[in-house]
C-alpha cells in the first residue's frame, strides 16, 4: 500500500510538512552559515583573539598563493609547457620552427633598411623579441619579429632624428648609424613601457577602437610607403631623406626626378630577383598539398644572390651596393637615452598601438580557428616585455609577421616552441653564419621586401567589396589611406582614429525613426512604413529611435517624434496660450469695469449692499476667484474649447528599447516631451527601459509627482493594453509640469 492509504491524507500532508520545514531549515543554515563564519572571522580579526602565528600563517599562504596566481597569470609558459605534449606536437613545431627561421633571415635582414638601421640589427630583433614572447606569450601560432610596417613607421622616425648627411663619407654614415641605433633602440623601450603598463591596467580594449576597414586601410597605405621606401634600392639611387606630412609625395617626386641617374646593374638584380621570387611563392600556392613545408624562396635567393655578387663582383665591377660588413657575435646591453623620451614619446604610442593591433587581429584569428583563448591584456604584456628587452640589446620595435605566422601555422606549428627554435636559428646564425651575407646585394633585399607587400595591396580591392557592402566603412577605409598616405603613418592613424569615432557619433545623430504598428493577434510591433501587416493601434502612437537618446541627438529625438505623430505640438500649445492670455485679458477688463460702475453708482448703491456687508473689494476677490475656478475647470481650457484641432491620438508611448544609458540631456528632453503633449491633452508612457537606464533614470530624479512609474511598462504592448484601458490623461497629476 502507499504512504497514503497506510496513514491517510492528514498524516500524509503532516509528513510533507515536516519534511519541508526541514529542507527549509538545512537550506537556510547553509545559506547563513558563511556569512556567520565571515563576521565571526572578522570579529576575530578585529579584535586579535587569534593566535599572533597563526595570523602570521594565514597571511602568508593567502599570499604565497596570490604570488603564485599572478606569476601563472603573466607567465603563461610556466603552465602549458609542463603539459606540452612532446609525441605529437614536437616534430611539427621543429619543421615548423626551421621553415620560420629561413623566412626570418632574409626578412630581418631587409625590415633592418626599412628601419634605417644596419640590416644585423634586424637580425638581432628577430632573436630577443621572439624568444621573449615564447615565455610571456598566449597566443599558439602567430610570429613575432620584424615587420614591415612597424620597420616603415621606425624609419620615419630615425630619418626625420638622424637624417642622411650631406658628405656620404664613411665617418659620417658610421656616425649616422650609430645615432640611428640609438633612437631606434631607446624607441623600442619606450614602447615596450607603453605596452606593458597598459597591459597592467587592462587596456586591452584599446585595440577596439581600431575597426577592420581602419586597420586594413592603414596597413594598405603602410605598404605602399614601404614600397616607395624601396625605390631608391631597386635603381640604384641617392635621394634626400624627407619626414613629416607629404614625405611620400615628395619622395616619389625626386624618384621620378632622378631615374635617368638609375644604375642598370642595379635594376636588372631587383628585377631577376622579384621575378624568382613570385615564381617561387606560385609553385608554393600550386603545390601546396604535394609539399610538407614551402620551398624557402628568401633564403635560397639570399645564398645564390651571395654567392652571385661574391663570384662576379657587383659591387666593386658594377657598382651595385651591397649590405656590408656583419658583426658576428651579440651586442651587449645599453641604456636607453632617455633624453629622447620627449622626442619619441608620440611616435612611440603610434607604433604601441598599431603593433599590438596587428598582433592580437591575428592572435584572435588563429584562436578561433584552433578552440584557444588569447588574453589581450597578457599579449600588451608580451609584446611590451619583448620590445622592453629587445630595445635594451639594441633591437628595433617589432610585431607579429602575417606572412611568417601563416607559415608556422601551415607548416605544422602547435605552440611557440616553434618560435623559440626559430629563434635558436637566427643565434646560431648571428654568432657564426651573419658574415657570410655581407656581399648580399641590397636591391635583393629591396625585392624580396616588395614581392611579401603583395597580399597587404591585395587589400585596394576592399574598395568595391566595399562599396557594395558598407558605404560607412569604405569612407573610414578610404579617409584612413589617404590620411596615411598624405599625413605619414602616425599623423594619418590618428586622424583615421578620429575620423572613426566622429563617424560613430555624427551615424548616431541620424538614426532611423519610426511609428510602430501592431502585427494583428500579436504581440509583436513593427515600422508600419516597412511592414504592411502592421497598423497603428487607433488612438495610441508607438514612436522609436534605433539609437539611444543622448546630447548630440536630443534635440532631434524630439523633432523627429512631433514630426511623425502627425501633429504641429508646437503650434498648438502656442496657439493655446494665446487664447488662455486673451481670456484672462477679458476677465480683467470685465472686473475693472465692474469696479468703475460700482464707484459711480454712489451712496444708494452702497445702502443697498449695507444690509449684506459686502465691499466692493470683497467683491473683486470673489470675482477674481470665480475667474480663476473657470480658468481651472477642465472644459474651459481644453482645445475643444478654445476651438483649436485636437490630436487624433490620446496616447503617446516612446519605445525606449534602444537606450543604453541616460544622460542629463536625456532627462530634460524626456521631461520636456511629457509637459509637451500634456499640453495637448496626450499622456505619455515608456516602454522596454533596460534596468541600468531605469536605474540611471532614478538617479537623475526624473520620476516625481506627475511623472511616476505608472508610466513605465516592460513591453510596448503592455503600455498599449494601459493606453487603450485609460484613454483620457490620469487624473492624478493635475499640476503642470514646468518646461526645463
Amino acid at each position: 500500500m502507499g504512504l497514503a492509504d497506510a496513514s491517510g491524507p492528514r498524516d500524509t500532508q503532516a509528513l510533507l510538512s515536516a519534511t519541508q520545514a526541514v529542507e527549509l531549515r538545512r537550506r537556510d543554515y547553509h545559506m547563513e552559515r558563511p556569512l556567520l563564519n565571515q563576521e565571526h572571522l572578522e570579529e576575530l580579526g578585529r579584535w586579535g583573539s587569534a593566535p599572533r602565528t597563526r595570523q602570521w600563517r594565514t597571511w602568508l599562504q593567502c599570499s604565497h598563493a596570490r604570488a603564485r596566481a599572478l606569476l601563472l597569470q603573466h607567465l603563461p609558459v610556466l603552465v602549458w609547457l609542463p603539459r606540452y605534449p612532446v609525441r605529437d606536437w614536437l616534430l611539427g613545431d621543429l619543421l615548423s620552427g626551421m621553415s620560420v627561421a629561413i623566412m626570418q633571415l632574409p626578412q630581418g635582414l631587409a625590415y633592418a633598411l626599412l628601419a634605417g638601421l644596419p640590416p644585423v640589427f634586424g637580425l638581432y630583433s628577430s632573436f630577443y623579441p621572439v624568444f621573449i614572447y615564447f615565455l610571456f606569450g598566449t597566443s599558439r601560432h602567430i610570429s613575432v619579429g620584424t615587420f614591415a610596417v612597424m620597420s616603415v613607421m621606425v624609419g620615419s622616425v630615425t630619418e626625420s632624428l638622424a637624417p642622411q648627411t650631406l658628405n656620404d663619407s664613411t665617418i659620417n654614415e658610421t656616425t649616422r648609424d650609430a645615432e640611428r641605433v640609438r633612437v631606434a633602440s631607446t624607441l623600442s623601450v619606450l614602447v615596450g613601457l607603453f605596452q606593458v603598463g597598459l597591459g597592467l591596467i587592462h587596456f586591452g580594449f584599446l585595440v577596439t577602437y581600431l575597426s577592420e576597414p581602419l586597420v586594413r586601410g592603414y596597413t594598405t597605405a603602410a605598404a605602399v610607403q614601404v614600397f616607395v621606401s624601396q625605390l631608391k634600392y631597386v635603381f640604384g639611387l641617392h635621394l634626400s631623406s624627407h619626414s613629416g606630412p607629404l614625405s611620400l609625395i615628395y619622395t616619389v617626386l625626386e624618384v621620378c626626378r632622378k631615374l635617368p641617374q638609375s644604375k642598370v646593374s642595379t635594376v636588372v638584380t631587383a628585377a631577376v630577383a622579384g621575378v624568382v621570387l613570385l615564381v617561387v611563392k606560385l609553385l608554393n600556392d600550386k603545390l601546396q598539398r604535394q609539399l610538407p613545408m614551402p620551398i624557402p624562396g628568401e633564403l635560397l635567393m639570399l645564398i645564390g644572390a651571395t654567392g652571385i655578387s661574391y663570384g662576379m663582383g657587383l659591387k666593386h665591377i658594377f657598382g651595385v651596393d651591397v649590405v656590408g660588413n656583419i658583426s658576428a657575435g651579440l651586442v651587449p646591453p645599453v641604456a636607453p637615452n632617455t633624453q629622447l623620451f620627449s622626442k619619441l614619446v608620440g611616435s612611440a604610442f603610434t607604433i604601441a598601438v598599431v603593433g599590438f593591433a596587428i598582433a592580437i587581429s591575428l592572435g584572435k584569428i588563429f584562436a578561433l580557428r584552433h578552440g584557444y583563448r588569447v588574453d589581450s591584456n597578457q599579449e600588451l604584456v608580451a609584446l611590451g616585455l619583448s620590445n622592453l628587452v629587445g630595445g635594451i640589446f639594441q633591437c628595433f620595435p617589432v610585431s607579429c609577421s602575417m606572412s611568417r605566422s601563416l607559415v608556422q601555422e601551415s607548416t605544422g606549428g602547435n605552440s611557440q616552441v616553434a618560435g623559440a627554435i626559430s629563434s635558436l636559428f637566427i643565434l646560431l646564425i648571428i654568432v657564426k653564419l651573419g658574415e657570410l651575407f655581407r656581399d648580399l646585394p641590397k636591391a635583393v633585399l629591396a625585392a624580396i621586401i616588395i614581392v611579401n607587400l603583395k597580399g597587404m595591396l591585395r587589400q585596394l580591392s576592399d574598395v568595391c567589396s566595399l562599396w557594395k557592402a558598407n558605404r560607412a566603412d569604405l569612407l573610414i577605409w578610404l579617409v584612413t589611406f589617404a590620411a596615411t598616405i598624405l599625413l605619414n603613418l602616425d599623423l594619418g592613424l590618428m586622424v583615421s582614429v578620429v575620423f572613426s569615432l566622429l563617424l560613430v557619433v555624427v551615424r548616431t545623430q541620424m538614426p532611423h525613426y519610426s511609428i510602430l504598428g501592431q502585427v494583428p493577434n500579436t504581440d509583436i510591433y513593427r515600422d508600419v512604413a516597412e511592414y504592411s501587416e502592421a497598423k497603428e493601434v487607433p488612438g495610441v502612437k508607438v514612436f522609436r529611435s534605433s539609437a539611444t537618446v543622448y546630447f548630440a541627438n536630443a534635440d532631434f529625438y524630439s523633432d523627429a517624434l512631433k514630426q511623425r505623430c502627425g501633429v504641429d505640438v508646437d503650434f498648438l500649445i502656442s496657439q493655446k496660450k494665446k487664447l488662455l492670455k486673451k481670456r484672462e485679458q477679458l476677465k480683467l477688463k470685465q472686473l475693472q469695469k465692474e469696479k468703475k460702475l460700482q464707484k459711480q453708482a454712489g451712496p444708494l448703491l452702497s445702502a443697498c449692499l449695507a444690509p449684506q456687508q459686502v465691499s466692493p473689494g470683497d467683491k473683486m476677490e470673489d470675482a477674481t476667484a470665480n475667474g480663476q475656478e473657470d480658468s481651472k475647470a477642465p472644459d474651459g481650457s481644453t482645445l475643444k474649447a478654445l476651438g483649436l484641432p485636437q490630436p487624433d491620438f490620446h496616447s503617446l508611448i516612446l519605445d525606449l528599447g534602444a537606450l543604453s544609458f541616460v544622460d542629463t540631456v536625456c532627462l530634460k528632453s524626456l521631461k520636456n516631451i511629457f509637459h509637451d503633449f500634456r499640453e495637448i491633452e496626450v499622456e505619455v508612457y515608456m516602454a522596454a527601459c533596460h534596468s541600468p537606464v531605469v536605474s540611471q533614470l532614478e538617479a537623475g530624479h526624473f520620476f516625481d509627482a506627475s511623472i511616476t512609474k505608472k508610466h513605465l511598462f516592460a513591453s510596448v504592448h503592455d503600455a498599449v493594453t494601459f493606453a487603450l484601458q485609460h484613454p483620457r490623461p490620469v487624473p492624478d497629476s493635475p499640476v503642470s509640469v514646468t518646461r526645463l
